[in-house]
């Protein structure tokens, strides 16, 4: 949800569809982090996926995960935080693997 200042509702900007695997759902959402550009960033932590999500679509995007649970270098396993540096390199807390991965994401 978003809240403007003295607003007296949010306003769903993620997911909002029921638990589920499609574009436009979230499963158990964790961290959620918005970049410079006001993207914002959702670890979707039992679809195992980190997904982006412009303010006003419908539907999200995933920029990492997405390829199931596992321990590869292109898979998540139950991710929770997420932090940007200054060059605006994603950094997942990839709980269940026990690391932190960085990832290059391409706006």
């Amino acid at each position: 949800m978003k809240w403007r200042k003295d607003a007296e509702e949010g306003r769903i900007v993620a997911g909002g569809n029921g638990t589920g695997i499609n574009l436009n759902q979230l499963y158990s959402p964790e961290g959620v982090i918005v970049d410079d550009l006001g993207q914002i960033y959702v670890a979707d932590r039992e679809n195992h996926r980190i997904m982006r999500w412009y303010e006003g679509k419908e539907e999200g995007e995933i920029v990492v995960g997405g390829n199931g649970k596992g321990n590869q270098s292109n898979q998540l396993n139950y991710p929770r935080g997420l932090s940007f540096d200054d060059e605006e390199n994603l950094y997942v807390s990839d709980d269940y693997n026990h690391r932190i991965q960085k990832f290059e994401i391409i706006l």
